[in-house]
């Protein structure tokens, strides 16, 4: 690369790092973002044709940052740095949310139980099944995974749900699962699993207000739908 080419692109990396440090992320469109992104495992080259490339291979940015490290790789050709650090985004995000509520949020309503789902399972590409205990004024006290499956299967177990409860000693239990597909609607064994937990849990005392399903950025809560 000449000189002239360089420093034309060291010149618009600063020109995009002064953006964001001004503005964040507001005013950026989906393929600056991953050019931005890009210049952290890309640092002598253009990143803006590489960034467009790879949103072709995956259709969309959420879609691209979902995806596993390997497939990244594979598909679009890309070094393993650059496909680690596109597939950290979600992870470290999911992380950051479940840091940010392990200061014991009060999870009284729905509206905030489906968004700690979301959070705790952002970059999740398979289903798993957890328990959110909360205390007597709605507090979190932990999200005790209970069971992990494949894409689109997960064995619940009621001993293991009344298990974590009474460890924890909650007072009720949320029910939370993901469809890694993105499709929140529930199916026919999540209302069958819903009752057996509940069932298990009800003579111990503990209450199941709700069950939500994450799928991406979505949920489904069977509270708000009156379905259990």
């Amino acid at each position: 690369m000449s000189n002239a080419g360089k420093n034309l692109h060291e010149g618009r990396r600063d020109r995009m790092r002064e953006r964001y440090m001004r503005y964040g992320l507001d005013n950026f469109n989906d393929h600056e973002v991953l050019e931005l992104l890009l210049y952290y495992s890309v640092p002598r080259k253009d990143t803006n044709e590489l960034a467009h490339r790879l949103l072709n291979d995956f259709v969309s940015l959420d879609v691209l940052f979902e995806a596993d490290a390997l497939d990244i790789k594979r598909v679009s050709e890309v070094n393993e740095q650059t496909a680690v650090l596109i597939s950290m985004v979600p992870r470290l995000a999911g992380r950051y949310m479940n840091v940010k509520y392990a200061e014991k949020a009060i999870l009284d309503s729905s509206d905030k139980i489906g968004a700690f789902a979301v959070s705790l399972f952002a970059g999740k590409t398979y289903e798993c099944f957890y328990c959110i205990c909360l205390d007597n004024r709605k507090k979190l006290i932990a999200a005790a995974k209970i069971s992990e499956g494949t894409v689109n299967e997960a064995g619940v177990y009621p001993r293991r749900a009344a298990t974590e409860a009474l460890k924890f000693n909650a007072v009720s239990v949320v029910l939370a699962h993901n469809h890694p597909s993105g499709n929140t609607e529930p199916s026919e064994s999540d209302f069958i699993t819903t009752d057996v937990v509940r069932s298990a849990l009800s003579p111990l005392g503990i209450d199941v207000p709700d069950h939500i399903i994450a799928g991406g950025s979505k949920y489904y809560s069977f509270a708000e739908h009156n379905r259990i």
